[in-house]
């Protein structure tokens, strides 16, 4: 395996080139714990000056007054209107499901409360109250008690129909500044666990979020920024639009390599700072072979084989993901050479 490649593949143009919007992801992309990720304010502000910016979360915890001032604290230009929330979504199939003016139960936060009032509906926690459907979001302070009014309020009953539940958004875990804590997708499970049945769901992977976003900016032609394959990445291909991975967030190299077809985004970069930079094209040789710069990666039956290495980890990461994905073997039947997926990028 050489170091050097004598050839290497050609440049593309870069990968907001053209786009009308951008949908950005805030956690692991624009910033991580407390603090923006070195390189995203200026490059999302840049992007800003030349199409619309629409930031994208599936968090349902605060409105988008608070996500817009939280991002302004750390130096981008964002307005309320440019935050699309899965309460926002969820609020749009709630609407097409009961009667404006309809009482709900909330299992959430003020994100929920905020957008259910501005929509004119009616608030309320307890299932006493005899809700007309059940909405859930994330919060912290998401319970047991709060769980269980959802529970009591969703409950079969002879004779009437089952009550309209909608979730916000099924993400498994949340990242906070210590590591990666339980999601609302953890507890709908709860909630799913005792009333043996599953809600619609509002944020991304969905389309309706996604809907959500071409409806206010007045474009489909957009390309979604992620860090989570399973949300950001699989949310844009079921949209109809192409996905940019950020390996600063959640996803590593060892999973983009391991992805599924649902799952496969159209960009890897390290950063944001590659945002505006000519992409390198993928070319795949009639032996199966993908060439990415100068780094090669070939399939030799179910063996990886890295025949070149290039100069750049991220060129070596991109091939090898190409390699993988245009074999159409499963993973778990691959021998992959763990340089392959080593992550350069922590």
């Amino acid at each position: 395996m050489a170091w050097l490649g004598k050839r290497r593949s050609a440049l593309g143009p870069a990968p907001v080139s053209g786009r009308e919007l951008l949908l950005v992801d805030l956690d692991g992309v624009v910033y991580r714990g407390d603090g923006a990720i070195p390189g995203s304010i200026e490059h999302l502000n840049r992007a800003a000056a030349e199409m619309h910016l629409g930031y994208v979360t599936n968090n349902a915890s605060r409105t988008d007054r608070d996500v817009a001032a939280h991002l302004r604290s750390l130096g981008l230009e964002a307005a309320p209107e440019h935050i699309v929330t899965s309460p926002q979504a969820a609020v749009q199939l709630l609407e097409r499901t009961v009667p404006v003016g309809s009482l709900v139960l909330v299992v959430g936060g003020d994100g929920l409360v905020d957008e259910l009032s501005k929509a004119g509906f009616r608030v309320t926690r307890s299932a006493a109250d005899s809700p007309d459907a059940v909405v859930q979001g994330f919060a912290p302070h998401v319970g047991w008690e709060h769980l269980a009014e959802a529970a009591f309020a969703l409950a079969e009953r002879p004779g009437t129909e089952l009550l309209p539940w909608i979730a916000t958004n099924t993400d498994w875990t949340i990242p906070v500044a210590r590591g990666l804590a339980p999601g609302n997708g953890t507890l709908v499970s709860a909630v799913h666990t005792a009333v043996q049945r599953l809600p619609v769901f509002a944020g991304k992977p969905e389309p309706a979020i996604f809907e959500t976003a071409f409806g206010r900016f007045g474009t489909r032609n957009a390309l979604m920024i992620g860090d989570r394959l399973d949300t950001d990445i699989k949310g844009a291909q079921a949209a109809g639009i192409p996905s940019l991975h950020v390996l600063t967030g959640v996803d590593r190299p060892k999973q983009l390599v391991a992805a599924s077809a649902d799952m496969r985004p159209d960009f890897i970069v390290a950063s944001l700072n590659d945002l505006h930079e000519p992409y390198p094209l993928t070319e795949i040789s009639p032996d199966g072979a993908a060439r990415v710069g100068a780094a090669r990666v070939r399939m030799i039956g179910n063996k990886v084989e890295i025949v070149d290495r290039g100069q750049e980890p991220i060129n070596l990461l991109r091939a090898g993901c190409a390699a993988i994905w245009a074999s159409g073997l499963a993973i778990y039947g691959l021998q992959v050479p763990a340089e392959l997926y080593e992550d350069h990028w922590r």
